[in-house]
């Protein structure tokens, strides 16, 4: 049994709509997080693939879709909301912690749009393997508890796709976008109550929308830090897509950089590079002020609420800065803030000639990474500078990945996986679960993609 305690499903009329998740044909396990039920205090028997597929609605649960809007791609959309996800409900874990269990890919709902409300396998799987990546890492993230398939067939541009669904587990689904949802139909009594339902839950340190709005910048400077240090392009920085929690959320047509280079774009729907690597931090900003923009009429007087707003997100900045230097300054095992110039020539250098972001990282601690670099002696006249600051490799190793959820490898492991084999996705959910582990039967997975493997476009795809 499965105990939840649905504290959103109380919030006021029109903060979502109730609905049941949408049965599937014959739905069958691909995976189970068995850490995460453990970490989360769920029997793992109770976990059922009736359940997890969305055919069995679980004793306590309170399936509903949440309403929310969101700038896309710069563009204002007044009503998004949860298109192919339910809510289950939410639980305590045994440290106290409250979590969101929401199954995606669970069926249409009334913010579906005229979509179908499903998920096929390849962003199911995705989603899984890279956000518990991310976890392993140390970001703040949603996590995968489960993918199951459905034995049906969803249709996209591609043709017929098997389908599945993800079960995915969050701090909570609350986003910039649901703020705004409500700001713009200056509905200042939700305002006011989803306020004070985020401070108790995320932040109850905070005491008013001045002190929220200050947390989330702190929260975000570092999340994005993280994972700008790994070489993430998360794809679509929408505002619907930032969790007020600081949690990464909705991996969608997102991937991490093989060769480095900051304006590196993956998405096939971002034709601008709006979401380009090096364009993340500012791209939070904006966002950021579109939520200050929804706390402004909760703050009193409009003219210093807005000043006292603009400041607040102001900060973001120097506490990303700081989190950047501190993140890659552990990467190089130095004092990133003493040696930032260390930091962007090396940076630099890597852009000129095309090395691989994560590998020249990774050897940096056993003498690998000059062989990244088309000029070997460029590098060492870099390194001359570096080792003489006598490099924390402990600190180094911490911070740097040995494999990550390369595309190419994500996408050999989603074929495999189509076609009836788990193995490939197995293997690597093991070796990127445990990154920082040196282990030689995994060394084909730290390996750069050759030219014909190499993943140029990504796609949402759901």
């Amino acid at each position: 049994m499965i105990r939840f305690d649905n504290s959103y499903a109380r919030m006021p009329q029109g903060f979502f709509a109730r609905v049941d998740p949408t049965p599937v044909t014959a739905p069958s396990l691909l995976a189970l997080n068995g850490p995460l039920a453990d970490r989360l205090g769920l029997d793992r028997d109770a976990l059922t693939v009736e359940m997890l597929s969305g055919n069995a609605v679980p004793q306590g649960a309170a399936p509903l879709a949440q309403a929310y809007a969101g700038h896309q791609f710069g563009g204002f959309v007044p009503q998004l909301g949860d298109g192919r996800a339910v809510l289950l409900g939410e639980i305590v874990a045994p440290d106290g912690a409250r979590f969101d269990i929401q199954l995606k890919g669970s069926g249409p709902t009334p913010f579906s749009r005229r979509g179908d409300g499903r998920a096929w396998m390849g962003p199911v799987l995705r989603e899984y393997l890279v956000s518990e990546f991310m976890a392993a890492m140390g970001v703040p993230t949603t996590r995968a508890l489960a993918a199951v398939a459905t034995g049906d067939q969803v249709w996209r541009e591609q043709g017929g796709l098997p389908g599945a669904v993800l079960t995915r587990v969050a701090a909570s689904h609350i986003r910039v976008g649901t703020f705004q949802y409500f700001a713009v139909r200056d509905r200042k009594d939700a305002l006011a109550a989803l306020t004070d339902h985020v401070i108790a839950r995320h932040y109850p340190d905070a005491d008013g929308p001045l002190a929220l709005l200050d947390r989330v910048v702190a929260a975000q400077a570092e999340t994005i830090a993280q994972w700008m240090a790994l070489g993430f392009i998360h794809g679509v920085m929408n505002t619907d897509n930032m969790a007020i929690s600081g949690e990464t959320i909705d991996y969608g047509p997102c991937a991490f950089m093989d060769v480095y280079h900051p304006d590196t774009v993956f998405s096939s729907i971002d034709r601008q590079g709006r979401y380009a690597w090096a364009n993340q931090p500012q791209i939070a900003v904006w966002n950021l002020a579109q939520f200050a923009t929804c706390l402004i009429p909760l703050m009193g007087e409009e003219e210093a609420a807005v000043e006292a707003a603009t400041t607040a997100v102001h900060r973001f900045a120097p506490l990303y800065q700081a989190a950047w230097l501190r993140r890659f300054g552990d990467k190089l095992g130095i004092d990133g803030a003493a040696n930032q110039s260390l930091i962007e020539s090396l940076l630099q250098m890597m852009a000129e000639q095309r090395a691989d972001f994560t590998r020249v990282f990774a050897g940096l601690s056993d003498g690998t990474a000059r062989d990244e670099f088309a000029d070997p002696a460029a590098f060492d006249t870099w390194a001359r500078d570096w080792q003489a600051l006598s490099p924390d490799t402990t600190a180094m190793v911490r911070a740097n990945p040995r494999r990550i959820p390369r595309n190419h490898r994500v996408e050999q492991a989603i074929a495999s996986a189509v076609a009836g084999d788990m193995a490939p996705f197995e293997r690597l959910f093991d070796a990127i679960t445990h990154p920082r582990d040196l282990r030689t039967d995994w060394a084909d997975l730290a390996q750069a993609p050759t030219p014909a493997q190499a993943v140029r476009q990504t796609f949402c795809g759901t």
